[in-house]
């Protein structure tokens, strides 16, 4: 039997403003074709298909339309709810998805109602335990919540966990091919860069051992970097199939294809994906910047290409002074540019900036201003003359400023 294991699309994410919608369904159906070429008896999708709980009609369609493909020729596939998604809106669609042969978990359930999916594999029986992400009010008791400290939350959630994995993996069997697919943080896990920060702190730690070893695959969700942990059953996170912040750049999209047969172990092999765009972070002078982005004229439309210059998502840090139209003007020359900020710059060295004297009502509104300005590091004569304009226009307008 032959499991393609994927997690954490997060589709409806854009990267400061600029949709990804056609990097997510070029790398979903790079995934189907994985898939396919690979004869994949069984796909499991562990969670947060879904950037957002309300996601877009056109994120419903892509995520549904990646789905259907998966599912393709009788394949079936095994979907869990992740923090990102609205487990009510999954389960809203779970008839639909079913006669697809797509199953669909949207909350914890007893394994004989659900929360256990028996299945026969192409002559293989295989049991899958659900386990869609636990949230803490879920989980633990909310008397709990107030009443004990956080040491005491923590273990709560650790351990009711613990005991719900122990509950839906109580029939695995020797002569069946066993596996858990969940979505929660697993202690000892090293974060992608992108996750959200509240469901991955130390409240929400689950400890490797809380799998049994009767489990021959552990397939994880949450985490946006693939790795393997350490526990007594095989446990993996394949990451997010796209770069999805600038905090995720070292990430290396992939999927899992996994051979299983009941009471061996597991052989796993990670799948590169190289659908969707990189994204860069250059840092240093205008000068220094372009010519690390090989970029010595105006860059090509945005869009052209998969690298490069063009094809990456950029984000660059300036060493320069604040000057109007510096933005736009890396923009026309790096239109793949998503955002452009300012280095932080430490003090000059001939001296500290200049501070607001004691009697400000003596100074004139450009004594002001430059000032202002020197505080914010921004050196441009022709906001200051763009300010003197403006206070001239209003000093000679009647009624308007008093004498």
């Amino acid at each position: 039997m032959k499991l393609l294991h994927t997690a954490d699309w997060h589709v409806g994410k854009a990267v400061r403003g600029r949709s990804r919608a056609a990097e997510h369904q070029a790398v979903l159906a790079e995934i189907a074709a994985v898939a396919e070429r690979e004869s994949v008896d069984l796909v499991v999708v562990a969670g947060d298909l879904f950037d957002t709980a309300s996601p877009s009609p056109e994120a419903e369609r892509i995520v549904y339309r990646a789905l259907l493909d998966l599912a393709a020729g009788g394949r079936p596939v095994v979907v869990v709810a992740g923090n990102h998604d609205s487990a009510q809106r999954l389960a809203a669609v779970a008839p639909l998805s079913e006669a697809s042969g797509i199953h669909v978990a949207a909350a914890i359930r007893p394994p004989g109602e659900g929360g256990v999916l028996e299945l026969d594999v192409d002559g293989e029986p295989a049991q899958v335990a659900l386990l869609p992400f636990p949230s803490q009010r879920y989980v633990v008791r909310a008397d709990l919540l107030l009443a004990g400290d956080a040491a005491d939350a923590h273990a709560a959630y650790a351990d009711r966990v613990a005991r719900i994995v122990r509950a839906l993996t109580a029939g695995f069997r020797a002569d069946t091919v066993n596996l858990v697919v969940g979505h929660l943080m697993v202690m000892g896990g090293t974060l992608g860069g992108g996750e959200r920060g509240a469901h991955t702190v130390f409240d929400y730690w689950v400890p490797a051992t809380a799998f049994p070893a009767a489990a021959q695959y552990v397939a994880l969700g949450h985490l946006h970097r693939a790795q393997q942990l350490p526990g007594p059953a095989p446990l993996h996170y394949p990451g997010s199939p796209l770069q999805l912040d600038f905090g995720e750049t070292a990430n290396e999209p992939q999927v899992n294809v996994v051979a299983l047969r009941p009471g061996r172990p597991a052989e796993v092999r990670a799948v590169p994906l190289r659908s969707g765009r990189r994204l860069r972070t250059l840092r240093g002078t205008l000068a220094e910047v372009l010519a690390a982005a090989g970029a010595e004229g105006p860059a090509g439309p945005e869009g052209d290409g998969d690298a490069g210059a063009t094809g990456d998502h950029l984000r660059i840090v300036l060493d320069e002074r604040a000057r109007a139209g510096l933005a736009d003007e890396v923009r026309a020359r790096l239109p793949n540019a998503v955002e452009v900020v300012l280095a932080a710059r430490e003090a000059e060295a001939d001296g500290p900036r200049r501070t607001a004297d004691a009697d400000r009502l003596r100074r004139t509104p450009h004594d002001l201003f430059v000032e202002y300005l020197a505080t914010r590091d921004v050196d441009d004569e022709r906001l200051v003359a763009l300010f003197d304009e403006l206070v001239d226009e209003l000093a000679s307008t009647p009624g308007e400023v008093a004498p």
